[in-house]
């Protein structure tokens, strides 16, 4: 459902609440605001099938904004708080946006940002003024409250995570439907995670990222009540599980890695028996992790893959993949295909590109035809892929071996760094590692490591010299690291999202490369 049928049947049940100071919104209050600010839209000229954005930290507003778009038809397109003003400026031009809202905590950024989108002309700020922009309270505070005559349902236009170049916007066709057409919820649980009106939602990563942006706007359909973190801590969220008694949450796998790292008298200080469901997502998760974190939490760890683009998904329980540690799960929206790079189907156990057939594709990037074609296999035109690499076992359990992109050619072997990322993940000494190729003069490429060392450990040969020894002992010679580096700070967005392409750029410098 939306909102309003909420507020009408439990007014001051909380909607959402932020972790850190308790501060909350009604659904009272995102009914009344949502419909405030889809009417200032309306009033501007706005129409079904326009363009919003929303450049915003996590607070209890950006709720607000979504829901705006998401009832009078508009397209709302979330953007990375952590960008610059051209890249805030590119998304909003690129997606045709009409309107954006800002927060006033990236006020600094935001200053920069009129100039750069000449024909976006609203623009809103919350928390405070500054030129260029008007603010957000201001502007909805005269503002009627009621709905507009005909909320049809709007959508989001998330952008890909631009590692490989300019982002592009990932666009489905709106549905033909108004919220008030909608059957009331029945009220019951419904699968894969049972999420119901009884539901607390924790929420650690940034909002504008598309798990949360999603998981949250279904917790809103059903009368939820979203928890929501400023920023992901490792010791506040399991002190939050406690106070808020949580019963669903979804993270990343770095956060498992942080959580894990914390010592065990700190982990084991809050009561968990709220959590009933743990929701991971985003990036293979390295097995042991894994492995403890369901001996740790109990089976309520839940893991499905998927993209923006929604082209596919596959799910697997604790118990499940006890019995296939690694494996993603079997296909629940999309027919799974493993195929080499000229489109041939492999057989199990063989690892190539991860296709989904689906009867119809239902999703285009934005202004990008050539992106859209690129995706698609070559003979079958339905089966579209993210540019993941992995294989299927005898059962059809789907296995995530890496990135395309990432792979490592090392005197024509082929090397996937996600597995040497695996096994040095839980050393004691390492808090995050990334790995990819460098220039080799007589292998092409040569394995890479650069590692973000944990708290209080200094950077030394010796201890250099003891990373790559413990690989030995792990993983097979050649994928061991030739070298080790060390880094103050991973460049890894709180999503999990790792930067990669930043760090290999250091080394490669002219280089061509196939690797990106």
């Amino acid at each position: 459902m939306y909102p309003g049928y909420f507020a009408k049947l439990m007014p001051d049940k909380v909607a959402a609440v932020l972790a850190t100071t308790g501060e909350t919104l009604t659904y009272r209050r995102l009914d009344e605001q949502s419909n405030r600010l889809s009417r200032h839209f309306y009033d501007q000229g706005l129409r079904r099938g326009d363009h919003i954005s929303i450049f915003s930290d996590n607070v209890l507003s950006f709720f607000e904004v979504v829901w705006a778009a998401l009832r009078s038809g508009l397209y709302i397109t979330t953007i990375n708080r952590y960008v610059t003003a051209d890249e805030v400026a590119y998304l909003i031009n690129d997606s045709g946006s009409k309107a954006i809202v800002t927060s006033g905590a990236l006020s600094e950024v935001a200053a920069e940002v009129p100039p750069l989108i000449p024909d976006c002309q609203i623009r809103l700020i919350m928390g405070q003024c500054i030129d260029g922009w008007e603010s957000y309270e201001d502007i909805l505070l005269p503002m009627d409250a009621t709905p507009l005559e005909n909320q049809w349902m709007g959508a989001g236009m998330l952008y890909s995570s631009g590692t490989t170049g300019r982002p592009k916007g990932i666009v489905r066709d709106l549905p033909e439907i108004r919220f008030t057409d909608l059957p009331p919820p029945a009220g019951e649980a419904s699968p894969p995670y049972w999420f119901d009106q009884d539901t607390v939602y924790l929420s650690p990563a940034p909002l504008y990222h598309a798990a949360p942006f999603g998981f949250t706007n279904a917790i809103h359909r059903i009368g939820g009540t979203v928890v929501v973190m400023p920023r992901f801590d490792a010791l506040n969220s399991l002190e939050f599980i406690e106070r808020y008694s949580i019963t669903h949450s979804q993270w990343v796998p770095t956060m498992f890695v942080r959580m894990l790292k914390l010592p065990e008298k700190e982990r084991n200080q809050y009561d968990l028996s709220s959590h009933q469901c743990a929701i991971h997502a985003a990036a293979p998760c390295p097995v042991d992790v894994k492995r403890r974190m369901i001996e740790w939490w109990g089976p309520i760890v839940e893991e499905y893959y998927a993209g923006t683009e929604g082209n596919g998904t596959t799910r697997i329980g604790s118990a499940e993949w006890m019995e296939h540690p690694g494996s993603v799960g079997k296909n629940t929206n999309g027919l799974v295909h493993i195929c080499d790079e000229d489109g041939t189907e492999l057989s199990a156990r063989n690892a190539g590109i991860i296709y989904f057939e689906q009867e119809k594709v239902g999703y285009r990037y934005h202004n990008a035809p050539e992106k859209t074609n690129e995706v698609r296999h070559p003979v079958h035109s339905n089966w579209t892929t993210l540019g993941d690499v992995g294989y299927l076992d005898e059962e059809n359990y789907l296995y995530l071996t890496d990135r395309r992109n990432f792979m490592i050619v090392s005197g024509g072997v082929n090397i996937y760094p996600q597995e040497i990322e695996n096994a040095y993940i839980l050393h004691p000494k390492v808090l995050d590692i990334a790995v990819f190729g460098v220039p080799n003069e007589d292998f092409g490429e040569e394995v890479k490591a650069v590692v973000q060392l944990a708290e209080d450990i200094e950077q030394a040969p010796e201890v250099e010299q003891e990373l790559i020894e413990y690989g030995r002992e792990r993983i097979a010679h050649y994928m061991v690291p030739k070298s080790i580096d060390f880094i103050d700070e991973m460049p890894r967005l709180p999503t999990g999202k790792l930067y990669k392409r930043l760090l290999r750029d250091r080394y490669w410098g002219k280089h061509e490369s196939r690797i990106i």
